[in-house]
């Protein structure tokens, strides 16, 4: 199926985000199997030649457009070398999606995690990822191993180091499974731990999450004085990570999606539409992201109504056409019904807000979850210890 000029279809098992920690963990002497998907098709083994040690720093919303149209303000980050150039974003892109990507090595439809809120299939309710406890059980809902369970089974020490508030979370326990997680207090925090935890043995792959720069895009906007300032953060904060790297020690900074601001007159009311509610059991997904679940026996109805009242703002398909896409990858059967009966993705600068069901993510100035090229470009940024310049 073609996709609208304006959107384009993920890179799985070529230049995605699922290839940066296979690529890591081959090159530390511990790959790990993928299916049909190739070991490390961004060379980072050769990339990372001689390095024992690798730490992987993902910070949220950092998208490849915003770091080049912002070097002055980060100069270390436009120092850094690209190893493979821009990377994609799974679909949708959005964290919870993204983390897990990164983690498993795997595209969406295969790990399960499928979107920030999606339907728990037979339960007649919904899963937000980023509030997740322990209901639906992580283990069961993301099944599939993990590449740092994989590396740990081969000797290398595993660190993940993400927000105090995170631990044991059920987006924690699904992703970060078989290396200890690490909370940290702040960024500063962050840094010194992630440090530290490079010499814990003498292979080592460490991960580190900072959240702060989403947030401030998020609630300011990506064109703000606040995002602008957040973003001189990361920098010094990377340039402390590259100073503090051991003589075989390796930095690789990622991100897990890009962000636009949506301006007022491209936000769509969906509570203003009486036609798109008619046969909706449940609303999920994110603004720039829908999953539509239909009443029984309403599903081609309200595909119809959706396409007529969305136009050219969104991608409207149904689910069997959006998996014949290939934008989830390959889809097991056991998790298609996570995906919507209705799957809207915005185009351009479009948001379906819907301020009576979503009050707080209805307020927000900077949105991504969709299949433009802002949203899904991320960087891959490499430093190399003095041992290996």
């Amino acid at each position: 199926m073609t996709l609208p000029a304006d959107l384009q279809r993920p890179a799985y098992g070529s230049a995605g985000l699922g290839d940066v920690l296979p690529g890591v963990s081959a090159a530390l002497g511990a790959p790990v199997p993928r299916g049909e998907l190739p070991a490390d098709p961004l060379g980072l083994t050769g990339a990372l030649q001689g390095a024992r040690r690798v730490a992987v720093l993902l910070v949220d919303g950092l998208g490849a457009d915003l770091v080049r149209d912002h070097a002055d303000l980060a100069p270390t980050l436009a120092a850094l070398s690209s190893p493979a150039g821009d990377l994609a974003a799974p679909c949708p892109s959005t964290t919870p999606v993204s983390l897990t990507t990164l983690a498993t090595g795997l595209p969406p439809g295969s790990h399960g995690v499928l979107g920030f809120v999606t339907d728990v299939p037979g339960e007649d309710r919904t899963l937000n990822h980023t509030q997740w406890a322990d209901d639906p059980d992580p283990a069961e809902w993301m099944a599939q191993p993990t590449v740092f369970q994989r590396a740990a089974a081969e000797g290398v020490a595993v660190t993940a180091v993400g927000p105090w508030a995170y631990a044991g979370s059920g987006l924690t326990e699904a992703a970060y499974r078989g290396g200890g997680y690490t909370g940290s207090v702040g960024p500063g925090d962050l840094t010194a731990l992630m440090r530290t935890a490079l010499d814990a043995g003498p292979r080592a792959l460490v991960y580190g999450y900072l959240a702060e720069l989403d947030l401030a895009g998020h609630v300011r906007g990506v064109d703000s004085p606040s995002w602008r300032a957040q973003l001189r953060q990361v920098d010094a904060l990377v340039a402390q990570l590259v100073d503090g790297l051991p003589h075989d020690g390796a930095l690789l900074v990622t991100a897990d999606h890009g962000m636009l601001d949506v301006p007022a007159h491209t936000r769509l009311d969906l509570d203003e539409e009486p036609d798109l509610a008619d046969g909706v059991r449940l609303l999920a997904g994110e603004p720039r992201a829908r999953y539509v679940h239909a009443e029984p026996g309403a599903e081609a109805d309200l595909l119809d109504r959706w396409r007529g009242v969305l136009g050219d703002r969104a991608w409207v398909v149904g689910r069997d056409e959006a998996i014949a896409s290939g934008v989830f990858g390959p889809v097991d059967d056991r998790l298609a019904a996570r995906i919507g009966d209705v799957v809207a993705l915005a185009r351009g600068t479009w948001a379906l807000v819907s301020p009576r069901l979503e009050p707080g993510p209805s307020r927000l100035a900077a949105y991504h979850g969709s299949l433009t090229a802002t949203e899904l470009a991320i960087p891959l940024l490499l430093a190399r210890g003095r041992g290996l310049a």
